[in-house]
């Protein structure tokens, strides 16, 4: 009964509730009708105006980058760049040859007849530089990414022979071959795959353009500028700057020549075996087993007599006791090409460039009498010796081919919107200006007084398909880099965005963008930036509309500016992003006239209230 009771007391109050609200129902909804009503709140898009102007650098610091450049490549439409490289040289003060110094061996020791003149010989010098490569793999299966069947499967079987990558890496097969050991058996079925090398690595290359099997001549010549650490316009107080238009070859400071001869590029890992065989394993021969392992890289022979007269014959010597006093005596290389079959570009990873000399010298061997002479021999070893690259330079040449390029330089300059939007790593940029003229200027200031919420803005760049015969991916910069050109800095929209893409190269703060994106037929159609935060301060906080730098992006990890001289012959801070893409792109620009989307333009998305 209780029960009951409470049951039917609820019951009775919920709807007298129930009268009160629903007494009040048509005053309720009359108050909040503004707020409720779907029109209040309403999501609307309109398209700011956007100026473009052509511009070019005519040359731009080259030193102090993280790589450097070699070759000579062609893109429709732009022109043609070809890069060389001038290199400091720098090596380990006061180098010890062989076993003894110099000065021990000059003076000799009767009571060591170990120490005699060593007679060291150089054998043979090589030039090297390395390849940029990826050898990343998510999945660890043993095969990088960009060869892997399925790089996030580790059971994924990439080459096909029924044999997981992972089980093939573990048990030291070849991921990549049915038949790792090519003895006509296969994998699967093979019992005996021992003469296999499970040590071989394959290599992804980066950052060569063109045609990698196309032959071209390379000489490499010694350099008779001497390249200071510092600057002595500044009174040596700061480090010099080099541009790419420094060519100390041009200006007659170059000696001998130290290689000249055609060359193809090589992109298998090098592998060098041990020169002795060691008698204390009977039944191995070390000289069928790879001693010493090289990623892909450059690698040539240079003069030996030239070596041995200015580093081993030195030994001792005072142009080899600093660094400061060996620049000044072998003061650097410059390293040219030419005459090549088919456009080649190459980006190398100079920072691990090095000169390797080796040589043999004389070793007496006393059997432990050095008081008995009489059984002692003299035999041959062998040593390398290790020259590093210091700073260094490119000198970079450019033609443009197009002679509309130079017109809209020209217009640019008298502050003419341009037609189209010309970027290239051989020093076209653009600079933009958002909401120009009168008109712009009123419709921001009619943003600001309608108090619209701007939820997003997006920079539109279309390719300008019709001065392409084809559409290759391959032909286009990857992403494009967007700044404040008068400062050389990020947008806000850069530096806030935190996203990261572990997956893609060079796709980190997508959301920003800039990046390459196709059509529905998967091709190469526009470039997208989203400058969102950027816009909302023009709006809420009237900051300065500043131009912004348009420049085709090499990555978004080498941004800081280096000094550039425009054809207006004003210096500007350069992205370094822009000199280490040598690809190029043609756009609409503002005043494009054919364009079924409108070509350059500024999407707003905002909410009014």
């Amino acid at each position: 009964m209780y029960f009951l009771r409470m049951f039917i007391n609820r019951v009775t109050v919920i709807l007298a509730l129930s009268l009160v609200i629903f007494s009040c129902d048509k005053e309720y909804h009359a108050v909040g009708s503004e707020l409720l009503l779907p029109t209040a709140l309403e999501s609307k898009s309109f398209e700011a105006p956007v100026s473009s102007y052509q511009s070019k650098v005519n040359y731009y610091q080259t030193d102090g980058l993280p790589l450097a450049q070699l070759g000579k490549i062609s893109f429709p439409g732009i022109g043609t760049t070809q890069a060389n490289i001038t290199a400091k040289l720098a090596i380990s003060p006061n180098p010890l040859f062989g076993i003894y110094t110099q000065e021990r061996e000059d003076e000799g020791d009767d009571d060591n007849p170990a120490i005699i003149d060593e007679k060291e010989t150089v054998t043979q010098v090589y030039l090297e530089i390395p390849f940029f490569n990826n050898t990343s793999d998510r999945d660890g299966d043993g095969v990088i990414d960009a060869l892997d069947l399925d790089p996030d499967d580790r059971e994924s079987d990439t080459d096909g022979d029924g044999i997981s990558d992972i089980n093939e890496s573990n048990n030291n097969l070849n991921t990549l071959s049915e038949d790792s050991d090519g003895d006509g058996v296969l994998d699967d079925v093979d019992q005996d795959n021992q003469t296999y090398e499970s040590e071989n690595r394959v290599y992804e290359i980066d950052s060569i353009y063109g045609n990698r099997q196309a032959r071209f001549d390379l000489q490499v010549y010694e350099l008779k500028y001497f390249l200071s650490n510092y600057d002595p316009a500044t009174d040596f107080q700061k480090q010099p700057q080099f541009f790419s238009n420094t060519d100390y070859f041009e200006s007659g400071f170059y000696g001998e020549i130290l290689h000249d001869g055609s060359y193809q590029l090589d992109f298998e890992e090098l592998r060098f075996n041990f020169k002795e065989d060691d008698p204390e394993t009977e039944d191995v021969d070390e000289r069928e087993k790879v001693q010493t392992r090289l990623t892909p890289r450059i690698r040539i022979p240079l003069d030996k007599a030239f070596f041995q007269e200015k580093i081993l014959d030195q030994e001792g010597e005072a142009v080899l006791s600093s660094d400061d006093s060996f620049s000044k005596y072998l003061r650097g290389l410059i390293i040219k090409t030419e005459n090549f079959e088919d456009d080649l570009y190459m980006l190398l990873d100079i920072r691990n460039g090095r000169i390797m000399v080796e040589y043999q010298y004389d070793v007496v061997d006393t059997n432990d009498t050095t008081d008995d002479t009489t059984d002692d021999t003299t035999k041959k070893e062998s040593k390398t010796f290790q020259i590093t690259f210091g700073l260094n330079f490119n000198t970079i040449k450019n033609s443009n081919s197009n002679a509309t390029i130079d017109q809209e330089i020209l217009a640019g300059q008298t502050d003419k919107a341009s037609q189209h939007i010309y970027l290239s790593g051989n020093g076209l940029f653009s600079t933009l200006k958002l909401f120009e003229d009168s008109q712009g200027d009123q419709l921001l200031k009619d943003i600001q007084g309608n108090n619209w919420v701007i939820n997003e803005a997006n920079l539109m760049l279309y390719i300008d398909r019709d001065q392409y015969s084809s559409l290759e991916q391959s032909q286009f910069p990857d992403r494009l880099y967007l700044y404040k050109y008068d400062s050389g800095i990020p947008l806000t929209d850069f530096s806030i965005d935190n996203t990261v893409n572990n997956t893609v190269r060079n796709r980190d703060k997508f959301v920003y963008g800039g990046i390459l994106e196709k059509d529905e037929d998967d091709k190469p159609h526009h470039y997208k930036f989203r400058i969102t935060d950027h816009v909302n301060r023009l709006i809420t906080n009237d900051s300065t509309n500043v131009r912004l730098g348009l420049v085709p992006s090499n990555g978004l990890n080498l941004l800081n500016p280096k000094r550039a001289e425009t054809v207006g012959q004003d210096f500007i801070n350069y992205p370094a992003t822009a000199i280490l893409n040598p690809k190029g792109v043609i756009l609409h620009g503002s005043e494009s006239e054919n364009h079924p989307e409108g070509g350059l333009k500024l999407q707003i998305f905002y909410t009014e209230y």
